[in-house]
């Protein structure tokens, strides 16, 4: 087994990439979520690493302090995947199994329509299929009133200025719950990287170059979605309108009691439905 962290270069980008399994295993690429980092998946990875996997788990744009460009531009979905599979390439993974977690699961469900040679299977994590997602939004209230942080996220300066303020005590009460199953010294370092000169202007341009201008295509490769039921950001209508965005084989796995933190909180049953899909496409 080899765990460590090595950087990678992508173009003038320089990416932070946590490993764990042995280095001769089968390639599983994992992608977080805001607000965290690849530490997220450090509870996962272990149980990957003992199946004979092995992991990469970056810093994604504008989380890695040498991959933080300035433009909104930048963080558009489109530049978000063609740097993700850009990164895939630069690791010398030319196919993996790809799992990804709140935005991270964005750009894995984008990854999987745009770049399916790439994409041999996908589980995507809380968050469901952009279009699933777009549709659940317009047409459920009570999809548009969990999704109405993103109105502040949305606002450059004042979000910063409001999730920093008094010790960045709001960025904390989004992970530092007793029921969130994150760890105590995890939203410690989430909130000091953030806390980084534009760290944080970067990770929320992720929310700010949104636009359902930009359509993603039913997905094809095997697929599993793993949906938690007590997800203040995702709800059952969303989560279920996956199942039409999915034309390959598609497993819905719901976790019952779990919050949106489902890596850190329920790190065995997501391993299992990881380890499942990646058997059923072998």
């Amino acid at each position: 087994m080899t765990v460590g962290m090595q950087q990678v270069d992508v173009g003038d980008l320089t990416f932070d990439v946590r490993t764990d399994g042995p280095e001769d295993g089968p390639p599983v690429l994992l992608l977080h979520g805001f607000p965290e980092t690849s530490l997220s998946w450090s509870s996962v990875t272990p149980l990957l690493a003992e199946a004979g996997l092995r992991t990469y788990s970056p810093d994604q744009l504008g989380y890695s302090p040498g991959a933080r460009p300035d433009e909104v531009g930048a963080y558009a979905l489109p530049n978000l995947v063609q740097v993700t599979a850009d990164l895939m390439t630069a690791l010398d993974i030319p196919v993996a199994d790809v799992v990804g977690h709140d935005w991270g699961a964005n750009v894995a469900w984008a990854m999987a329509a745009w770049h399916p040679d790439r994409v041999r299977t996908l589980t995507a994590v809380s968050v469901p299929h952009p279009t699933a997602y777009t549709l659940a939004f317009r047409a459920d209230p009570e999809q548009k009133e969990r999704s109405g942080y993103i109105k502040l996220f949305w606002q450059a300066g004042k979000a910063e200025e409001v999730l920093l303020a008094d010790g960045a005590r709001r960025l904390r009460r989004m992970l530092d719950s007793p029921a969130s199953g994150v760890p105590a010294e995890a939203v410690d370092v989430y909130v000091s990287q953030l806390s980084a000169p534009g760290a944080l202007t970067a990770a929320l341009n992720w929310y700010r170059a949104m636009s359902s201008g930009t359509p993603v295509d039913p997905v094809s490769v095997p697929t599993t979605y793993v949906w938690s039921d007590e997800d203040v950001a995702v709800g059952r209508t969303a989560a279920e309108a996956c199942a039409d965005q999915v034309t390959g084989d598609y497993r819905f796995v719901e976790l019952a009691g779990i919050t949106h933190w489902i890596p850190e909180q329920a790190p065995e049953a997501l391993a299992q439905a990881v380890l499942d899909r990646i058997a059923s496409g072998r």
